[in-house]
């Protein structure tokens, strides 16, 4: 089934303890939609500059990614610059610069108005709702946030997690919207907001699943290096949607092996720069690390 993706795309500046890069290709959607794009195809949404490279655009389109709602605005595109020290799942931000996001309106193409499963990336609570208001119900209404969300627009992200089925998002971002310190009730607390399914992500610690009837808990894929965590998060859930749309059911059994696929895309992503490690990927080396997951997570 389709799935349609809403969100930022970017060229970053980001510095690790693996080295540095200049301008390379990132943004939320743009890691969500090339993970979800192993799985089935992808609808994209989002708004570049001129600048925008066309081996970019190429790389999008080589992974059958449809553009048809990738706008090309006047000036310069969103740029994002930021810096990796000790602790790895935390960045620290040295420069964020809107471009042609300033003033930016989604608009949803006809023809992706149908999408059966429907991921708000990383963006405010406000553009979100903007765009729930152009698709209709499908099967599965899924958004992220971050913290700048949580601060500055707090009751318009409350209204926007009672009109979706599932939220994905970290460890401190669900303390700070539920104000719980204890991340089991704030999981909890997250249900009673709106969503019927909550996915919290732990770095290299795994990730939680909430739902009003079950709950599941799975550690991170184990990694020995990791050269850029950043979006890491997002493929994640480009990995979770991908393959809840390739099976076109949510339920419990699927919700679980959906985390497990987005736990072995996002440790996929960590291993090099940018999107250059799936660049090279395989279908093949995907499913051959699920079931290696499940493996070493299995009970003997």
């Amino acid at each position: 089934m389709s799935l349609l993706v809403v969100g930022t795309l970017a060229y970053d500046t980001v510095e690790t303890p693996s080295g540095r890069v200049e301008d390379v290709l990132g943004g939320a959607a743009t890691y969500f939609a090339v993970a979800a794009s192993f799985f089935g195809p992808v609808r994209l949404v989002g708004v570049v500059g001129k600048d925008f490279r066309a081996e970019d655009r190429a790389l999008l389109q080589g992974r059958g990614i449809l553009l048809d709602g990738l706008q090309v605005a006047p000036g310069k595109s969103f740029r994002w610059s930021g810096r990796y020290t000790g602790d790895l799942n935390v960045a620290q931000t040295l420069d964020t610069r809107l471009n042609v996001l300033e003033g930016y309106s989604p608009r949803v193409p006809q023809a992706f108005r149908n999408s059966p499963f429907v991921f708000l990336a990383n963006s405010p609570p406000a553009l979100q709702g903007a765009v729930l208001d152009q698709v209709g119900p499908g099967v599965l209404r899924a958004m992220d946030t971050m913290n700048l969300w949580i601060e500055s627009a707090y009751d318009d992200l409350l209204a926007m997690l009672r009109r979706v089925d599932m939220v994905i998002l970290n460890d401190a971002e669900a303390r700070a919207v539920t104000k719980e310190p204890f991340l089991i009730r704030a999981g909890r607390r997250m249900l009673e907001l709106g969503p019927r399914i909550v996915m919290v992500k732990k770095g290299e610690h795994g990730a939680f699943l909430f739902s009003h009837n079950h709950f599941y808990a799975i550690p991170a894929y184990p990694l020995e290096h990791v050269v850029d965590p950043t979006g890491a998060g997002d493929s994640f859930a480009g990995g979770v949607m991908g393959y809840l749309a390739q099976a076109g059911e949510v339920d419990e059994e699927h919700l679980r092996r959906a985390m497990i696929y987005g736990s072995v895309m996002a440790s996929f992503n960590v291993e090099d720069f940018s999107l250059n490690r799936f660049r090279r990927l395989t279908r093949a080396e995907i499913d051959a690390r699920f079931d290696e997951f499940l493996r070493f997570t299995a009970h003997p």
